[in-house]
């Protein structure tokens, strides 16, 4: 499940929310009809007004649509079954196990990039073999030649 990474904002207009779960605005309206659990409130000038919690059902039903792979009557079942708060509460678990999966990944990551760097400066740390100057004169015996005009 695609993580979901919500602004500190309690409510969200469609196009926000449509950018925060990566579908265009008229695929949520679409899922308004089609999921009783996703009904947004209405602003003064008729805006659909999506609050911290729709967009968790709203991630959970894209989730079931777009990553299982549900035809929309299994995701509906599949809420219907486990109840929203069930469901999304599975899905918190889910994002939380993947989030940890995800941050122990990082930290092997990073543990090995700290040893490549490590090997790194102790390399540059180490002298460098001398270098014994050779025993020409070097480019100070170049003659220069001019052309003549």
């Amino acid at each position: 499940m695609r993580p979901l990474v919500l602004p500190d904002k309690l409510f969200f207009r469609i196009g926000e929310a449509a950018d925060l779960l990566g579908v265009k605005p008229h695929v949520i309206r679409y899922w308004e009809t089609e999921f009783r659990s996703i009904r947004p409130a209405k602003s003064r000038t008729g805006q659909r007004v999506y609050s911290r919690r729709d967009l968790e059902v709203l991630a959970l039903v894209r989730n079931l649509l777009h990553e299982k792979r549900y035809t929309i009557d299994g995701a509906r079942k599949v809420l219907r079954e486990r109840g929203i708060e069930g469901a999304l509460g599975e899905a918190r678990q889910d994002r939380e196990t993947q989030g940890a999966a995800a941050a122990q990944e990082l930290r092997r990551s990073l543990n090995t990039a700290a040893q490549t760097l490590t090997t790194a400066a102790a390399r540059l740390e180490s002298p460098l073999p001398s270098r014994k100057p050779s025993a020409g004169k070097g480019h100070e015996g170049v003659a220069k030649t001019r052309r003549s005009e």
